[in-house]
């Protein structure tokens, strides 16, 4: 018999990829028919903390090295699609920086994603663009975020044109560090990026309505993200699927 929080994870998954509108280009594709994914394909996560997850730098470079990949949804990832698909040779790696906001992309993304010319390239990143901001350590607005992270992906596909890439919404849950402070400018950054998605043609996936789907099925926002912003066990464990059931639209993973 399935348990009560097994049948509310598929309920919520349902939800979230059905109402998320999840998919900015897929209209433009056959859903109903997704494409294999070539062997020796890279894929690659970037972001903030919550990509980080307590990675390990020293084996930043050996693709699918568990310590590489952190503690959070990368890792759970990974460890998904490289044994479903054991025979393609897949090579993953995270580049998530704890506090990075998209100015700290801009700097490093020739070294940390141009030059690993990825197949797969999924980003999350906009939580410290205005944690910072409320913090009084940064200035940027919803329009500069807009701006550099549409310019960011331009790059990426002037450079990289074959590339899938994935804009992953930034997301808090209201519980530890989230308070009014945070609002409305966050929903805003939040349908910026959901802009800059749309108008870039890439697949995007919304965690925030994943996870406000989740504490409208009962569960404390706490469960998900103690703080509000860094994903529990639970919630990385979430994302991941949610992830997972969004690109398998485009790739047979």
């Amino acid at each position: 018999m399935k348990s009560e929080f097994s049948l509310k994870r598929r309920s919520i998954l349902k939800n979230s990829i059905i109402s998320g509108a999840c998919l900015s280009f897929l209209s433009k594709t056959s859903a109903a028919n997704p494409k294999k994914i070539a062997k020796g394909s890279t894929v690659l996560f970037q972001g903030d903390s919550i990509t980080d997850a307590g990675r390990d730098r020293i084996a930043e470079n050996s693709a699918n090295h568990p310590g590489m990949l952190g503690r959070g949804y990368p890792h759970v990832i990974a460890g998904q699609i490289l044994a479903k698909l054991s025979q393609e040779k897949l090579k993953i790696y995270n580049r998530g920086i704890s506090g990075n906001k998209i100015p700290d992309l801009t700097a490093r993304w020739e070294k940390d994603c141009l030059n690993l010319k990825p197949n797969i390239l999924s980003i999350l990143i906009g939580v410290n663009d205005i944690w910072h901001k409320l913090n009084g350590n940064y200035k940027g607005t919803v329009q500069d975020y807009e701006m550099d992270y549409s310019e960011l992906i331009k790059r990426t596909k002037e450079k990289l044109p074959n590339t899938l890439i994935i804009i992953c919404e930034p997301f808090v849950l209201r519980c530890g560090a989230i308070n009014d402070a945070w609002f409305p400018e966050f929903d805003e950054r939040r349908a910026a990026s959901k802009r800059v998605s749309k108008k870039s043609e890439t697949l995007f996936v919304p965690f925030q309505k994943m996870f406000d789907d989740a504490v409208a099925s009962g569960t404390e926002p706490e469960y998900w993200a103690g703080d509000g912003v860094h994903p529990s066990v639970a919630g990385h464990a979430l994302m991941a699927n949610t992830w997972i059931n969004i690109v398998s639209n485009y790739f047979d993973l």
